[in-house]
């Protein structure tokens, strides 16, 4: 829809954008927030200039004001990008004339002298201000506007910036993959047994409304945080799985996988409730519907004691403690609290994911992690806050978790990384979805904790872990069902990308 580069100009030749429609803020790093914001704004009104505040070294800018508008430009969206002087957005105002003023949901209850002077200036002249962070849609409509090779292609460019601009070569990426059989990680998560069946349509009975199909094979995958853990030996690190079972086939078979897996396990089993097990029917590759088999109650005091203890003993020989939550009743507040400490007093690192799928669960509850992935919605529901904008989401989370890294998963756009660095700025990388027609997206999340938790825990930079995760990602999506991703493919498929690009 947008191809052009949009022009860089001074605050003094915006004179002749009369009209306009105004939008305003640092765009430190773009990502799909910039993105909603800017396409809500156009869709307002057509004309649409953009101006950029000058650099504020103490607000953790980590490219400069041009190489910002630079990045705004590339998108094409907006009809001029504006080189703010100063930051005073009433003098910007006075001087472009616009018709409308669009700022962040940040700004709304906003003390700043300028903001205030701003809406007053606009109340008293009869022009419109609005505080908007974009629509927020869970999906993508990409594949309607452009065709499959070429979104590829635009992902991939994508993709090739986003290393450029965190100086990430192919040399550290080699690096990097060499070093995460350093890592030696606890998994501690739910157990969970996918079961794919595979059907031929019949069609409808004549009998009630009712899709009629025929089994043709099926397979059973590892799953829940159990794959996490499969994951992270097939990347030649060094894992424990500790989770419980019930006292049936599917645990005995999820022990014996895992031990295929190369993956040290501690299972603990509880009779009374049975190993999760989730049946999907598919037909020609698209899901159909779900069975699940399973206990959500809270695992009793005598198991969440039997886990610390556990974890006690072997965290010594650890460099990073990871917690799946799939929200079945494993993860309680006294599991979370007990790890916690055993980390702090041991100087473990600590990774945290969440999955809300059809469950509710709160990620803000792992406090002091040093990373959290969750996805956009998991943290709506986290803060109770479905209007602000993505930055700000990410940023009041981190806050309120006391996380010092932050991956925000956002589905078929990609993800966006969030690290806290001196004085509490922030880095921020936005990377792209690679994979464009994804036939099983349920692996996507898994691989990329799996990733970021073995190269962060031995403190290979963030960034070059990303760039991994980002590949890792594609490939889990591009087959049916969840097995383990070996490194050589995650880093010959980077490779391979770079070399065609």
């Amino acid at each position: 829809m947008f191809n052009n580069n949009s022009p860089i100009l001074s605050l003094d030749e915006a004179n002749k954008f009369n009209d306009c429609i105004l939008g305003y803020g640092h765009f430190n790093s773009i990502h799909q927030g910039h993105i909603r914001y800017l396409k809500y704004a156009k869709d307002l009104n057509e004309l649409l200039v953009v101006a950029v505040l000058k650099d504020l070294p103490s607000k953790g800018l980590i490219f400069n004001q041009l190489e910002r508008a630079d990045s705004l430009s590339q998108l094409g969206i907006a009809d001029a990008i504006i080189l703010l002087p100063d930051n005073d957005l009433d003098k910007a105002v006075k001087k472009i004339c616009p018709r409308e003023v669009i700022l962040g949901k940040e700004y709304e209850n906003s003390d700043l002298a300028h903001i205030i002077r701003t809406k007053k200036y606009l109340t008293k002249v009869n022009k419109s201000i609005y505080f908007h962070a974009g629509e927020i849609n869970y999906s993508s409509s990409e594949l309607l506007t452009i065709s499959e090779g070429n979104l590829k292609h635009k992902r991939e460019e994508k993709f090739i910036k986003a290393l450029n601009r965190q100086n990430i070569t192919v040399e550290k990426l080699k690096t990097a993959s060499k070093n995460l059989k350093k890592s030696k990680l606890i998994v501690v998560g739910e157990s969970i047994v996918d079961h794919y069946v595979a059907c031929e349509a019949l069609g409808m009975s004549a009998e009630a409304p009712v899709i009629v199909v025929k089994e043709i094979e099926a397979k059973s995958f590892v799953g829940g945080a159990a794959i996490v853990a499969s994951h992270i030996a097939s990347l030649k690190s060094k894992c424990e799985f500790i989770s419980v079972i019930g006292e049936d086939e599917q645990g005995k078979w999820l022990q014996n996988q895992l031990e295929k897996n190369s993956v040290k396990v501690k299972l603990f089993v509880d009779k009374k409730r049975p190993t999760t097990f989730k049946k999907r029917y598919l037909v020609e590759n698209q899901k159909l519907f779900r069975v699940s088999r399973l206990d959500d109650h809270i695992i009793n005091r005598q198991i969440t004691k039997n886990i610390l203890d556990h974890i006690e003993k072997i965290s010594h020989s650890v460099n990073g403690i990871i917690i799946s939550d799939f929200v079945y009743g494993l993860i309680t507040e006294e599991l979370i609290k007990g790890i916690v400490k055993c980390a702090k007093k041991n100087n473990i690192k600590l990774f945290g994911d969440l999955q809300c799928s059809s469950q509710i669960g709160d990620i803000s509850r792992m406090k002091d992690f040093t990373m959290l992935c969750p996805n956009e919605r998991e943290a709506r529901i986290s803060l109770q806050n479905k209007d602000i904008g993505l930055d700000e989401l990410c940023r009041n989370l981190m806050d309120k978790s006391n996380c010092k890294n932050l991956i925000m998963k956002l589905g078929a756009d990609g993800f966006v990384v969030y690290s806290k660095e001196k004085e509490d700025s922030l880095r921020i990388q936005e990377f792209p979805a690679l994979s464009v027609n994804p036939v099983d997206v349920s692996g996507a999340g898994d691989t990329l904790l799996s990733i970021m938790a073995a190269g962060v825990s031995t403190d290979i930079p963030i960034m070059d872990m990303a760039a991994l995760a980002c590949c890792g990602s594609a490939i889990a999506v591009d087959t049916m069902g969840n097995e383990p991703i070996e490194i050589e493919r995650v880093l010959e498929k980077a490779i391979k990308i770079l070399k065609n690009n």
